[in-house]
């Protein structure tokens, strides 16, 4: 399979998406991920999958046959018929039974890439839910109707019982739900958008609880976070050799030769060279005799690279789950068959983003290592802490601490979620993926790297201030003025907590990375 460059799937964002019964493209959910506003719509192909598999479902039921998730009990209770008088009532009490999540909602952002994903698993037609509550489902979707979802109490298998069953659950009027970005009561909600709580039938229930779309849907969300921290933290890191007046050779395409092509060695090279293209500074002290940059400058293809390599697999992998069924029992309409399965399993889901996490919390390691170089003058020749008066000011100091304590959070952090398993249902589901821990996680260190870089981005600054009659290279000097836009240069000690949240403000929201490939072309990721 021939895969494109990560950053191609960040061009053109879709803002209609119709559901076809296939994966959506990566940049489909993008609107989702920034907040913006997606209409759904149903291919005339996935409504006859839909009611191909409905069929299948109905047979088995006016048949009287055992079917497990359909007229049985779950998991360790799957030996337990039901009457079909009862299968309603088996349905409403699976969602409101499974709906055990804890703690803070999952943001809105999540939910509605959740919705999204869950929709497009069921209308490739092997879940056997009807086409009404299909199109009800999007409705939902398209009135802007949010459940309120608590980020915890699922293990990844069978699929995010938990947090799906609370999307459910307020469909059919339980909990809470944001509506228009104001939160209350679904039945409140319900009303508000006009609709009908959600009645279910038989296979339904099970069929909207059992999936990793909350997996997914986190996954969603880190991916596009951390596309922005690759190439934030390359410009970062140009400004940062700038200040310190470190080399450029380093990155030169003989060493990707020597590299054998790597990849994320290449693309780390190419964006440095091309935020220290027409560098001044670099050029004033090309024969000043340094032998040797600090790893955290001269290794920045590897380290940086390293981390671009785990963003395009987890890419390729997320990228694919996409598209993917993940409920159970699998109805297959040409045959007329139910069959149990495991698609529902997190765990190809939970090691790529252990994956993320790990590579990701490299990237604050090496930011906070520059800091580090930047504010101690026993290591740069610059003032301590880059303040023009140290002693009186403690400038930057404090600066380093908070990254330290950053970049150490994140070693927690990245131990791996998908190693661990605790058996539930009563030893029926004995292994299980622990995919929602592994990304939310990965969200987490994703958060605390945007903060080192915002603090290396202040610090390497701060230092051009001192060594600021020579232009910096083009992207370099773009990092720079963006920042002084909203922070200006330190000159005696102040409220330094504004400084950094305006500096994550402008790195997170894509600012930075705008301004640099605007003076510099386009960054890779």
């Amino acid at each position: 399979m021939v895969r494109k460059a990560p950053s191609a799937y960040f061009a053109r964002p879709v803002k209609k998406l119709t559901l076809e019964g296939k994966a959506p493209a990566f940049d489909a959910l993008l609107p989702l991920v920034r907040g913006e506003a997606l209409e759904l719509a149903l291919a005339p192909a996935a409504r006859k999958a839909v009611q191909r598999a409905r069929r299948i479902v109905d047979t088995h039921v006016d048949a009287g046959d055992v079917v497990y998730g359909l007229t049985t009990g779950f998991g360790k209770l799957k030996n337990v018929s039901i009457p079909r008088q009862e299968l309603v009532e088996l349905q409403r009490n699976l969602v409101l039974s499974h709906a055990c999540g804890v703690g803070e909602p999952l943001s809105i952002e999540v939910v509605r890439i959740a919705q999204v994903l869950r929709l497009v698993g069921l209308v490739r037609g092997h879940s056997g839910v009807s086409l009404e509550v299909v199109e009800k489902l999007v409705r939902f979707f398209n009135a802007g109707f949010v459940p309120v979802v608590p980020e915890k109490g699922s293990v990844g298998a069978s699929g995010d019982l938990s947090p799906l069953a609370h999307m459910a659950a307020c469909y059919m009027g339980h909990g809470e739900v944001f509506v228009g970005g104001k939160r209350m009561s679904a039945k409140a909600a319900l009303k508000r958008v006009g609709e009908t709580p959600l009645e279910l039938g038989a296979k339904e229930g099970l069929a909207l609880i059992n999936g990793t779309e909350i997996i997914k849907a986190l996954g969603v969300v880190a991916l596009a976070k951390a596309v922005n921290v690759s190439k934030a933290a390359d410009a970062v890191a140009a400004l940062s050799i700038e200040a310190l007046l470190g080399s450029v050779k380093p990155f030169g395409e003989r060493f990707v030769e020597l590299k054998c092509g790597n990849r994320g060695h290449a693309r780390t090279s190419q964006n440095i060279r091309a935020c220290l293209a027409q560098s001044q500074v670099l050029a004033s002290h090309a024969d000043c005799g340094r032998v040797q940059d600090p790893y955290s400058l001269r290794c920045v293809p590897q380290i940086h690279g390293a981390f671009k390599t785990a963003l395009e697999h987890v890419l390729g992998v997320v990228e694919l789950e996409l598209g993917t069924v993940t409920d159970n029992p699998i109805v297959f309409a040409d045959t007329g068959e139910v069959v149990s399965a495991g698609l529902f399993h997190g765990q190809p889901l939970s090691i790529p983003l252990d994956y993320l996490a790990l590579a990701t919390a490299t990237l604050g390691n090496v930011s906070e290592r520059r800091i580090e170089q930047l504010v101690n003058p026993d290591l740069s020749g610059l003032p301590a802490f880059l303040t023009p008066k140290p002693g009186l000011n403690s400038g930057m100091m404090i600066v380093q601490v908070a990254a330290a304590a950053l970049a150490s959070e994140n070693k927690s952090l990245a131990h791996p979620a998908s190693v661990d398993t605790i058996p539930t249902s009563a030893n029926q589901e004995d292994h299980v993926s622990m995919g929602p821990i592994a990304a939310r996680h990965a969200l987490a260190v994703i958060d605390n790297v945007e903060s080192i870089l915002a603090m290396e981005w202040l610090c390497a600054a701060q230092a051009r201030e001192f060594h600021s009659e020579l232009r910096a290279g083009k992207g370099a000097e773009a990092a720079h003025k963006l920042l002084r836009t909203q922070v200006k240069p330190l000159a005696t000690d102040r409220y330094l907590h504004d400084d950094i949240e305006a500096a994550r403000a402008l790195l997170r929201d894509g600012s930075l990375v705008a301004a640099v490939e605007k003076a510099a072309g386009r960054l890779e990721s």
